[in-house]
């Protein structure tokens, strides 16, 4: 153990600030342009704490031939720059004007350092003087440098009519809703102190849900294994080790997000992770039936008990499963962990943001220690008990199995492996759990219950079903989702630019905008699409507006960047946009999405 505590002792240090990592240069220096009271153009840059702007390095030229334009910029403060030398430069705010830009675009260039950090290159954004839409090299870009909010000094701007927010032929950038985030605003209320608590409650509250399941199993199984040891004190040390690993791996997550910039818990998932692990899972389901005995090599095996005393190899397997948990099981993404994995790309505050992981993987490892330490009593230490024990948890990965490959399955085969499950389930139990054993009219009646709601989830497949939890709708005039009115349909999208030409679109038609975010791996993703989407008040709900939908199975840098963009952690999100591109406040939807918030986030933004 003592390697163990090493490890997990490097991790925390790792996670201590050595220096804020610098910001995208957009989010450092952000842009906004308007018009000025007598008829020029303003640039304002608001500038982030840590950063500032050279005067000197503001210029204005136009785009076609560069011919300079006469920039006029205010006076900034003196300083003694290692990289040039004495120069003016702005904290917090800059803002420079142009009196007479005339119609030809505005090539507008500026340059910034971050304070005892890096120095970025020469920036230059286009403008066009007609629409104020800001473009760079390769197209438009972020939201924040295209989209003009009007200052509090600008009392003659009329919303109306402000030219910054009319149609043009290119495609209207987006604006986000300003939304301080979960973290900052736990911050703002109680500091520090309430963000450490609010986390493990925000685990437990997440604990039982689908993409946490596969936890239990996994537990169970390591449980079963113990034998003989296994007490309600060894269940208790196993699991919570257990959900140190799994704490653990989710600040490791965190930390990384900040110096990456990416959710490493997305880019380790792939249809392919899915389908190997609902094998592995499938495997591990027939060694419980005692077709054969998984073991590991004995050199693995004494290596791992080498050490402590008796059971140290399960100790470290505990904590390696569940550090492994955390980052290929459960990959769905959820309102907290997105929240505190923007903050930390945002904030580079690696040091709350893992902290606050750390808590909500202890919450969510709360129940299953409760369970192990229960099953530690209840568990039988060896006989026959203890095979038939082994084979329940069997059924259980099995279940897991399935659930985990559905969302690569061809449509209706998902409802043949559940019917067998069920079937095979039934059987067992009503063939080994007489009527005069303790419990046995439960059981058998269970047994029957689960014999018969296979027989009819074979028969919803053979007629055409996919759902489970709507077998025969098909022979009550719906189709297989169980609604016949038409599906949704969504435009696919992969990048900011695609994304945008379709915010022009949906604005030349003056409809709103939902883009929704899924993955083939995305087992939350699946079950919306499946059981909320077809839900005819949803579609009700959903009818008129434009349906986007940006499918990251595969990470590339194009969807990347559209992620970045809509500060999206990660499936399933949804975010509304109105009419005019801007995002609806208080609508966006993470994690578990069921019909009544659908439902209530699309009212909420066609009454915007």
């Amino acid at each position: 153990m003592r390697r163990l505590a090493s490890l997990l002792l490097c991790l925390f240090v790792w996670t201590l600030p050595a220096g804020a990592a610098p910001l995208p240069v957009d989010e450092a220096f952000t842009l906004q342009v308007h018009e000025a009271p007598d008829g020029g153009l303003a640039f304002q840059w608001k500038i982030a704490p840590g950063y500032y702007l050279y005067r000197e390095h503001i210029e204005a030229k136009t785009a076609d031939g560069g011919a300079p334009l006469p920039l006029e910029t205010g006076s900034g403060i003196a300083k003694d720059d290692p990289n040039f030398g004495t120069t003016e430069i702005y904290y917090a705010s800059a803002e420079a004007t142009l009196s007479a830009p005339g119609d030809a675009p505005i090539a507008l260039t500026y340059q910034g350092c971050q304070e005892d950090g890096i120095c970025y290159r020469p920036e230059t954004r286009v403008i066009d003087p007609l629409t104020l839409a800001v473009t760079a090299q390769g197209g438009l870009v972020a939201p924040k440098l295209s989209l003009w909010t009007p200052a509090p000094t600008d009392t003659t701007a009329d919303p109306a009519t402000d030219r910054a927010t009319e149609t043009t032929g290119a495609a209207p950038a987006f604006e986000l809703a300003e939304d301080p985030g979960l973290i900052p605003s736990l911050m703002a209320r109680g500091g520090v102190i309430l963000v450490l608590a609010a986390f493990p409650l925000f685990g437990l509250l997440l604990a039982f849900t689908p993409c946490v399941f596969p936890m239990y199993p996994i537990m169970a199984g390591a449980l079963a294994r113990e034998g003989e040891r296994l007490t309600p004190r060894r269940g208790f040390v196993l699991s919570s080790l257990y959900v140190l690993g799994l704490a653990s791996a989710f600040a490791l997550l965190g930390a990384a997000a900040g110096w990456s910039g990416q959710n490493l818990q997305m880019v380790l998932q792939s249809p392919w992770m899915a389908g190997v692990l609902a094998l592995l899972f499938a495997v591990l389901a027939l060694s419980m039936f005692g077709l054969y005995e998984l073991q590991l090599p004995a050199r693995w095996t004494n290596a791992l008990s080498r050490g402590t005393g008796q059971g140290a190899g399960s100790k470290r397997a505990a904590v390696v499963l569940g550090f492994s948990s955390a980052l290929i099981v459960g990959p769905c993404v959820t309102a907290p962990l997105a929240g505190a994995l923007l903050y930390i790309a945002q904030t580079a505050d690696v040091t709350l943001g893992a902290a606050a992981l750390f808590g909500l993987g202890i919450g969510k490892g709360i129940p299953l220690i409760v369970f192990s330490t229960l099953g530690g009593g209840v568990l039988p230490r060896a006989g026959a008990w203890m095979d038939t024990v082994k084979q329940v948890f069997g059924f259980g990965f099995l279940a897991t199995a399935i659930w985990m490959a559905a969302p690569l399955l061809p449509a209706g085969l998902e409802l043949f492996l559940w019917a067998a499950l069920l079937i095979g389930f039934g059987t067992y139990a009503f063939v080994h759990w007489p009527v005069e054993r303790s419990g046995g009219v439960v059981v058998r009646t269970a047994s029957l219950l689960a014999l018969l709601y296979g027989a009819v989830l074979t028969v919803g497949a053979a007629a055409g079903s996919n759902d489970p939890l709507k077998p025969l709708a098909v022979f009550a005039g719906g189709s297989a989702a169980g609604t016949s009115a038409p599906p949704l349909v969504f435009a696919p999208t992969g990048s900011t630019e695609a994304f945008q030409a379709q915010l022009a679109s949906a604005r030349g038609q003056d409809r709103p905008t939902m883009i929704y975010f899924t993955a083939d791996w995305c087992v939350t993703c699946y079950t919306i699409e499946r059981s909320v989407l077809p839900a005819p008040d949803v579609k009700q709900a959903l009818s008129g507006f434009q349906l986007v939908k940006a499918d990251v199975s595969d990470i590339d840098a194009a969807n990347t960047e559209l992620m970045a963009q809509l500060k999206v952690a990660g499936p399933p999100t949804m975010i509304f946009f109105d009419e005019g591109g801007k995002e609806i406040a208080g609508a966006r939807l993470v994690g578990d999405i069921n019909r009544q918030t659908l439902t209530a986030a699309a009212d909420l933004a066609k009454e915007r």
